[in-house]
């Protein structure tokens, strides 16, 4: 543990070795590993594979809602059962209550992939943090995200967002006391308890910056094309063997 306080980087996409060891160096506690397009079993087995006594990874899903006009992310920790990739917003926010799941806004208002206020305020009773800082959050995009936090009156937490291994730990939420276990973080991020954002002040962070933002191009063209239309149905994709059909009502393709 940090000194007088446990830090979380609060969302990245990668993990393995260099990640878990950059993830001690930089002086944080534990990780919420939300990767793009895997199945909530395969998280959950690298995440236990990955923590140790000096770091927790704690798996979650960051659920795509929408088609890919209307495109909306949400974070899920603590889920119970698998939930899809590509249902409606709505669906996705029903099945997340329905398993008592802790909901996080991720990099609100950002694009056209992201919670705005009329989502929030909707959902206002699920949400239980919004994210007030990661490091593609540029511009204005940072200026409103920590408005958004004001104005809903609603818990803030930072993630480095990391896309790529070099992010992890440019940003992490910090809770004054210790967490003992991955249930203990989730259980912490829906609770009313005191938690700081925090992030690496220096030219370096400047450059992380530009560069995750450089990854978001690529991620969001080429690579979701390939994924999604050239390479045929997503581990994800709500009519996967794996959801059984329980989806299909709010499937979106």
């Amino acid at each position: 543990m940090g000194v007088d306080e446990f830090r979380v980087d609060a969302h990245v996409k990668v993990l393995d070795e260099d990640v878990v060891e950059r993830a001690k160096r930089r002086g944080l506690d534990a990780i919420v590993y939300a990767p793009h397009f895997e199945q909530l079993p395969t998280i959950r087995e690298k995440a236990a594979r990955f923590s140790d006594d000096e770091l927790l990874v704690v798996p979650a899903r960051e659920v795509f809602t929408g088609d890919w006009r209307h495109r909306r992310h949400v974070l899920a920790l603590g889920l119970s059962e698998p939930v899809p990739d590509f249902i409606t917003l709505e669906g996705a926010m029903r099945e997340f209550d329905r398993q008592d799941a802790v909901v996080l806004v991720p990099h609100p208002t950002f694009l056209n992939v992201s919670l705005g206020y009329e989502e929030i305020q909707r959902y206002s009773d699920q949400v239980a943090a919004v994210e007030a800082y990661n490091p593609k959050l540029l511009g204005g995009w940072a200026g409103r995200a920590k408005q958004l936090v004001a104005d809903f009156d609603v818990a803030p937490f930072g993630s480095s967002y990391a896309h790529v291994p070099g992010s992890v730990g440019e940003v992490w939420t910090a809770f004054d006391d210790e967490l003992s276990d991955a249930a203990a973080v989730v259980s912490a991020f829906a609770a009313d308890v005191p938690r700081r954002v925090g992030r690496r002040s220096s030219l370096a962070h400047r450059a992380r910056k530009l560069v995750e933002f450089a990854h978001l191009g690529f991620e969001n063209t080429w690579e979701k094309v390939d994924r999604i239309f050239l390479q045929g149905t997503e581990p994800t994709h709500p009519r996967h063997l794996l959801y059984g059909g329980r989806f299909d009502d709010v499937a979106v393709y």
